[in-house]
């Protein structure tokens, strides 16, 4: 079964539409793994949010930083900022059942030796570590008292990683560090002001995936988030977000042999 996984589509539902008939994509044999940020910044997120609904089995999402601060936005938790296009979302029919299925969605996705999440992993972290500290979230995010959580969620501290962080703070650093996260120290200080490219790092930190001896490095991470940083391939490494919604390219992998499919920005 070919397994397609594309980075950050963030609105751009014609690019989207248009790569899945690049690779010839059949849901009923293969399937599609999106990185997060489905939503924000582009001009069709909610035809994206519907397609997506729609599609089944066939495709796993994870949660990246833009489908929360939407779910945050429609709670009243926080604000719409310069540039959001979440408007068509929030005043649609169909947002309640929108929301709900996207509130649903992983935080990370594991298959075999690969590992799906929007930004990143710590280095401390194991994949069976990830995986539970993602289920925390996740249950919480769908239980019936998830307003309590958002209410929560949105703060740069803690940044780093300790066993004895509890309650909220122990949520918001999983979800900081899944969604939020470029660079970091060698014990996992995170520093989430950062966007620049992979060579201006500030000093004293590094992009999280070259952190030595980091506890996932036998697994190969899928992610996104990090436009600056662009397609990256390594053996344990496939970051995909390329700036479609900047006007750079959008990406596809087909893991089992690592072929690329790529299409222009159709605002291009």
């Amino acid at each position: 079964m070919p397994i397609y996984a594309i980075g950050d589509l963030q609105g751009c539902y014609q690019s989207f539409r248009q790569l899945l008939d690049l690779v010839q994509f059949d849901p009923s044999s293969d399937q599609l793994w999106l990185v997060g940020d489905i939503v924000n910044r582009g001009p069709d997120s909610l035809a994206l949010l519907r397609f997506l609904k729609q599609a089944g089995d066939s495709t796993k999402i994870v949660l990246g930083n833009h489908d929360l601060h939407l779910l945050m936005v429609a709670e009243g938790f926080a604000k719409m900022t310069a540039g959001d296009t979440l408007q068509a979302i929030l005043d649609a029919p169909d947002r309640d059942e929108l929301l709900h299925w996207l509130r649903h969605q992983s935080l990370l996705h594991t298959e075999g030796d690969f590992v799906m999440v929007h930004a990143g992993l710590l280095p401390a972290w194991t994949i069976k570590q990830a995986r539970q500290l993602a289920k925390e979230v996740e249950v919480a995010l769908r239980q019936e008292n998830f307003h309590e959580v958002f209410a929560s969620l949105y703060g740069n501290k803690p940044n780093y990683w300790h066993d004895s962080l509890t309650s909220y703070e122990r949520l918001r650093l999983i979800v900081n560090a899944m969604t939020r996260m470029r660079v970091c120290t060698t014990d996992g200080h995170i520093d989430f002001t950062y966007k620049g490219k992979e060579t201006h790092v500030p000093t004293g930190y590094m992009p999280w995936f070259d952190v030595p001896n980091r506890a996932s490095e036998h697994a190969t991470i899928v992610c996104g988030h990090w436009s600056a940083l662009g397609l990256k391939v390594r053996d344990n490494l496939i970051a995909l977000d390329t700036g479609c919604l900047w006007g750079g390219k959008l990406t596809a992998i087909r893991l089992g042999d690592r072929k690329i499919f790529q299409v222009p920005c159709a605002r291009q």
